[in-house]
């Protein structure tokens, strides 16, 4: 009985053995991705950084990964450029209007796909995600011609207009699953109240969607803050409304005829702080509104 029984147990050691080694070798895998992917999407900042504390003789020199004699006369540089502030008030005061209309705009118009029932309802909401699929230099002469003609061009005016056609179409489609994730409920019981469409709308529902909106508010603030293409178009004709993308590509250096590689680095690592601060103030709520709807009690 006992000769037996001792393969038996050593057999089944030998399988706990190996699903222990599996087990550790999977966790280690795991962490090894973990690693390659924040050194993949860290390293470009952390490159702009390193180059924009060096100074010129030293970033035209051997590439190091650590600064020799780290300066801060980029930043001094950048920060002295009127012209690279003027870009970030003017960012401002563009992504913060554009976020605020497709926030505005956006909800009601996901409140009126996802909970009302009408005809078209559907092909209206593949239209707008359809919006998403052109690239915005299809667009561009069309939105020119539109912009020249109410004689906004060279303003701030035409970027205000214009990007909502990149933020509201995504702001519309992540708000409707929303909406329609909501309970039937809650809006039956306000009507029952005497509530109003209009007060169930943004005293009751609106409210539940805060995950939503700050998560899809932070995303077109992003888009406006770090457009280009418009931003260079329509406000070619006026360097005083050019938005900080625009002002960091016609960046021009302190020493003449020689191209200003850690300015531009400095001031690229500027304009990411506002970013970064956005989403470490908001990150609660930006990791509620991505994870709503995961899970269905």
């Amino acid at each position: 009985m006992s000769a037996t029984t001792l393969p038996r147990a050593g057999t089944q050691t030998t399988s706990k053995q190996r699903a222990s080694w599996q087990q550790t070798a999977g966790r280690v895998g795991f962490w090894i991705l973990i690693a390659i992917i924040l050194i993949y999407t860290l390293f470009p900042f952390y490159w702009a950084i390193n180059t924009s504390l060096k100074s010129e003789t030293e970033l035209f020199g051997l590439a190091t990964y650590v600064p020799q004699n780290p300066t801060l006369i980029n930043y001094e540089s950048v920060f002295a450029n009127d012209q690279f502030l003027r870009g970030l008030a003017n960012s401002a005061i563009v992504a913060g209007s554009t976020t605020l209309m497709a926030l505005v705009i956006g909800s009601f118009a996901a409140y009126s796909l996802g909970r009302l029932q009408f005809k078209g309802r559907t092909v209206m909401l593949y239209l707008v995600l359809a919006m998403t699929m052109f690239p915005q230099i299809s667009i561009l002469s069309g939105l020119f011609s539109i912009v020249n003609g109410l004689g906004l061009f060279g303003s701030l005016g035409s970027l205000i207009v214009t990007y909502p056609l990149i933020t509201l179409p995504f702001t519309v489609w992540t708000l409707t699953s929303f909406f329609k994730g909501l309970p039937a409920e809650l809006e039956q019981a306000a009507l029952v109240d005497g509530a109003t469409g209009f007060q169930t709308f943004y005293m009751i529902l609106l409210p539940l969607t805060a995950p939503a909106l700050v998560t899809t508010g932070l995303l077109s603030f992003i888009s406006a803050w770090n457009e280009y293409l418009f931003a260079l178009t329509f406000t070619s004709i006026n360097p005083s409304a050019q938005t900080v993308p625009v002002a960091i590509a016609l960046f021009s250096g302190r020493i003449s005829r020689q191209y200003p590689l850690a300015e531009i680095m400095a001031a690229s690592v500027v304009v990411t702080i506002p970013l970064i601060v956005l989403v470490l103030v908001f990150q609660r709520r930006i990791v509620e509104g991505l994870t709503a709807g995961a899970v269905k009690g």
